[in-house]
């Protein structure tokens, strides 16, 4: 089985022909490993159900579990999610930044990756790499951790390829990222609730 080939991407001013390649990759279906503001991610076409089920075999993870996508900024976030008043305020204070929000889906998410109550997992991180890989394909990317099975999260680009290349298509090496997950802000709620506290600060949400 060929293993995923590993290019390197300046991590604050990616190279568009990288950049380029990425987005074929994932409009011909494929799996991308992709640094974020977090962790390494690995990435799919939010609309592409085939690519989305390999995600979930890759990672050997139960469809209970739920899978976040990025958006490349607010307006497209009020797209695929239900905003208002109070989570606009935190969504203006937080973004881009090391965060996962939920939020209330619109009809045009997938039922694939719905969560129990009709809410989704959205990011905007502050990684000029993931913003651009968006908005290039001019629509939402899924992404989760690039963890192996057994829940290790690998921080390397050569660990992804050799831990998990045979399921990917592309692995752009942006360098070491330390293993450190985004805040998780629930703001489907009439108060926004902080369910995991992680690299974003979220003193202002729990006084």
């Amino acid at each position: 089985m060929p293993v995923a080939p590993i290019v390197e991407i300046d991590p604050l001013h990616p190279q568009p022909r990288v950049v380029e390649r990425a987005v074929s990759v994932l409009s011909s279906g494929g799996l991308l490993a992709f640094p974020t503001d977090t962790y390494y991610g690995l990435g799919c076409d939010l609309f592409d159900k085939r690519a989305i089920e390999r995600i979930y075999q890759l990672k050997q993870l139960p469809r209970s579990h739920e899978l976040s996508f990025i958006c490349q900024d607010l307006a497209e976030i009020s797209r695929y999610a239900i905003v208002d008043n109070a989570a606009y305020r935190v969504l203006r204070r937080k973004v881009p930044g090391p965060y996962t929000f939920i939020l209330p889906a619109t009809r045009l998410v997938p039922d694939l990756v719905l969560r129990r109550q009709k809410t989704v997992g959205i990011r905007i991180p502050d990684s000029p790499i993931a913003l651009e890989i968006v908005r290039r394909l001019g629509h939402p990317l899924i992404s989760t951790s690039a963890a192996t099975p057994d829940g290790e999260v690998l921080i390397d680009a050569h660990d992804i390829k050799e831990r998990l290349g045979h399921g990917l298509e592309l692995v752009l090496d942006g360098g070491y990222k330390p293993n450190e997950p985004s805040s998780v802000i629930d703001l489907s709620g009439a108060e926004p609730q902080v369910l995991r506290v992680g690299k974003g600060d979220v003193s202002d949400l729990l006084a």
